[in-house]
């Protein structure tokens, strides 16, 4: 009697074990989304910040090499 006993709580103890978690809820994959780049307006776009810079160190250096002469 004792044996059965001893086997009759193995069984419910990894019964309950085993039955815990329950089913895992299933996951939905979807599929990747694909974003275009659009293409720039001119080529000549990535060339007008340098050339405004170039033209105010020109006009800084301009300015800055006249020299007055007071007599």
């Amino acid at each position: 009697m004792k044996k059965f006993a001893i086997s009759a709580f193995a069984l419910i103890g990894s019964a309950g074990a085993a039955l815990a978690g329950g089913m895992a809820e299933p996951v939905m994959e979807m599929a990747p989304v694909i974003v275009e780049e659009q293409a720039g307006s001119s080529s000549s776009a990535g060339l007008i910040i340098p050339l405004i810079l170039i033209a105010l160190i020109a006009a800084a250096m301009s300015s800055s090499s006249e020299s007055t002469n007071i007599n």
